[in-house]
């Protein structure tokens, strides 16, 4: 038996909201001003966290997620991602026990499978005919993967700016796909064809953003279980790329439910990796109004929001965590390059964990003994092209061996 409520809460007022009304974020806080996501309400008395062997994916932890008894789940193997140690790397920046959980190698090769998972088995099991979200490309590809195996049709609201490749991504799993010139213009779009279609978001709609599908949001509550089970304790430190504080508030909610279940004592410090420094400038301001900051193109634009979240503000502040803003391409890129020379090939957006991580251990804000795990997002090979401007053109050469060794370098 699962121990979710059928019902929704607000984390900062409490009040309770309904299913059906759960995609806007509080409608109490919003009277005030103030975007706030909603989230499932579980009941944990009894509850294990013991994984069922039957099940696929993260549905291993079906008894932790948001699913009536009757919803069958729409899984593709996501989940039960490794984690990697990093010891050379780790050693650079001064770090004994640095760690990332890989999360390219889910289905769609981004995390947001984890969300798409929940959300889209939630979405058939209320009766949902189509999705839609609003997207860079990871979030897109993810949805339109999972609808695609439950059967629901989905609408992908993307930018003109965004790469080919994750245009690509998102049709190829059957999604009708349109771009728009800016965010806004995807929201405002969005939460017409919800109100007039009566179509069901996978991604936020509400502006000022309170964050995505808070159903979704859950599924990332299985990472933290993981780490729990992967490392046989609690890490120190939690590192996330952040752009609406999705991840960030999800992973921070499977700790709690971990303390809670008394598999742990204490939560680790979330940290936000951030390209453009809401969360930061929000972090400062001691409000628990999001801050704003100026936008501006980034490389890593799959996370380059303007705009904090109050779950993401809110989760750094409970574990006594902090944002670091990574702002330069060129250190996002060298990031990338070093994660690639230790094996591992990450989007530009995932590898600012990096230079975030270094900038934390360089400050003394994390320690060397510290357990300090980061979590790669999504994969590189989403945006090959901003990789492909850091490296040398391959040269073409007869098949001769001096010709080899003169390109290679050798003599």
């Amino acid at each position: 038996m699962g121990a979710y409520q059928g019902r929704l809460a607000c984390p900062r007022c409490l009040t309770d909201v309904q299913e059906d009304n759960a995609f806007r974020g509080c409608p109490s806080c919003r009277r005030e001003d103030l975007a706030v996501n909603v989230h499932p309400v579980y009941q944990l008395d009894g509850v294990s966290l013991e994984v069922d062997q039957s099940a696929q994916g993260v549905f291993g932890y079906r008894s932790l997620l948001p699913l009536r008894e009757d919803t069958a789940p729409v899984s593709l193997g996501e989940g039960s991602t490794p984690l990697i140690r990093l010891r050379d790397l780790g050693e650079r920046i001064g770090l004994d026990r640095l760690y990332v959980k890989d999360e390219t190698r889910n289905p769609t090769w981004s995390y947001k499978d984890r969300l798409a998972a929940v959300a889209v088995s939630h979405a058939r099991g209320a009766g949902a005919d189509t999705v839609v979200v609003a997207t860079t490309g990871n979030h897109g590809a993810a949805v339109a993967a999972y609808a695609a195996a439950a059967g629901l049709r989905c609408v992908a609201l993307t930018l003109e700016s965004v790469p080919s490749t994750m245009k690509v991504l998102m049709q190829v799993y059957g999604a009708e796909v349109v771009a728009l010139a800016s965010g806004p213009e995807r929201w405002t779009l969005m939460r017409k064809a919800v109100e007039e279609f009566g179509w069901t978001p996978m991604s936020g709609l509400a502006d000022p953003p309170v964050g995505s599908n808070p159903f979704g949001i859950d599924g990332y509550k299985t990472i933290a279980y993981e780490l729990i089970t992967q490392l046989e304790r609690t890490p120190d430190v939690v590192v996330v790329p952040t752009a609406y504080g999705d991840g960030l508030a999800g992973i921070c909610r499977g700790f709690d439910d971990l303390r809670e279940l008394g598999e742990i004592e204490t939560v680790p410090r979330m940290v936000a990796a951030e390209a453009l420094g809401p969360y930061s400038a929000s972090l400062a301001s001691e409000s628990e109004t999001p801050v704003s900051v100026s936008a501006r193109p980034s490389v890593a634009f799959s996370i380059a929001s303007p705009v904090a979240t109050y779950q993401g503000i809110r989760a750094i502040r409970d574990t006594g965590g902090t944002s670091v803003v990574v702002n330069e391409d060129a250190k996002i890129l060298a990031g990338q390059s070093q994660l690639a020379s230790a094996g591992l090939y990450v989007e530009a957006s995932a590898a600012i964990f990096l230079p975030a991580v270094a900038e934390l251990a360089a400050g003394g804000e994390i320690h060397r003994d510290d357990i300090v795990v980061c979590i790669a997002t999504s994969s590189g090979l989403k945006d090959v092209d901003a990789t492909a401007g850091t490296l040398p053109a391959v040269p073409s050469i007869a098949p001769d061996l001096d010709d080899l060794a003169l390109a290679i370098g050798e003599i």
